[in-house]
């Protein structure tokens, strides 16, 4: 199953994120102004905002349809992100990451279409981000991506995946934000085009909409509505589409794991530098879908508990 852990301040976790890495470009750059005619242009900062993110989930048991087997999942996510403020204009954020996907399935055996089980899955993930502020008001940017999901047994030479994603967004003067942004994506045996919208809404001094995910291979942002108890707690509910997608087999078999994801979430910023998140989430209408035989089966509903850490330097 895919992570419901990823707050809306994170810079990035599922791959090649563009809501997550316009928010850390707009964090790391300077308002773009008019420049008058003999003006210096400004130096580029020298500081390089970078984020280290570390997720841990684990999911209740799901009886999978048509077998004997259940499906439960822990998922260990690490994930970096820097910043490299080129102009007050330009920027270029870099960011990779690690998860290890640990899976249970009550006995070993065959879960679809004499696919034998695997008790893990790994996946690697980079990309490169450019952004351009227009004016004070507009944003771009494309991000090409690339990611590698595998099942034990299999080729990591096999399961590449790349994509392009291309955004745009308009800021408002009270710091809200909203955008629009479409990916291209050459997953593993599979083309899709996906559009998605980015909001960060700033509705007043306590609430605020917004992405609580990364959009790109896992599907789109989804929408989280958050609270501001405290100065240093804020709690959230929202919701999204996930899909995940790995191979199984070296013949370019894949596995594929669609489901949708209500979840509460309490966060805490500990230090300025450290934010902490635990969340309990409900991942309902989940299905596996095997690419060769097309072969799919219900996963019923499940209960699952995160915790997420963010270090910013």
């Amino acid at each position: 199953m895919n992570s419901f852990v990823k707050p809306s301040a994170m810079s990035f976790s599922l791959l090649l994120s563009a809501c997550v890495v316009m928010s850390s470009v707009q964090a790391a750059e300077p308002q773009a102004t008019e420049q008058a005619p003999g003006e210096s242009k400004p130096v580029p900062s020298r500081h390089f905002p970078t984020s280290l993110s570390l997720t841990y989930i684990t999911t209740g048991e799901g009886d999978i349809d048509n077998t004997p087997l259940h499906l439960q999942q822990d998922t260990l996510q690490f994930d970096l992100n820097t910043t490299f403020p080129i102009s007050s204009r330009w920027a270029v954020s870099v960011g990779a990451g690690y998860d290890k996907l640990d899976f249970d399935w009550g006995n070993r055996g065959v879960v679809l279409a004499n696919v034998s089980d695997w008790s893990s899955v790994e996946r690697y993930k980079a990309n490169v981000a450019v952004s351009y502020v227009m004016n004070k008001h507009w944003m771009f940017m494309v991000a090409p991506t690339m990611q590698y999901a595998y099942a034990e047994g299999t080729s990591a030479s096999n399961a590449q995946s790349y994509g392009l994603l291309g955004t745009g967004m308009l800021r408002l003067s009270d710091g809200s934000s909203f955008g629009f942004g479409l990916a291209y994506l050459n997953d593993i045996n599979e083309v899709r085009t996906l559009p998605f919208v980015m909001v960060n809404w700033q509705i007043n001094d306590k609430w605020r909409l917004g992405n609580p995910f990364a959009a790109g291979f896992s599907g789109p942002g989804g929408v989280e509505i958050s609270y501001k108890l405290t100065k240093d707690i804020e709690l959230g509910a929202g919701t999204a589409m996930r899909t995940q997608r790995f191979l199984v087999r070296d013949d370019d078999t894949t596995m594929e794991i669609k489901e949708i994801v209500s979840f509460l979430r309490a966060g805490w910023t500990a230090t300025p530098a450290l934010t902490v998140s635990g969340y309990l989430g409900y991942y309902f209408n989940g299905e596996l879908e095997l690419s060769d035989p097309k072969t799919t089966e219900d996963v019923d509903n499940q209960l699952a508990l995160g915790v997420s850490a963010k270090y910013t330097f």
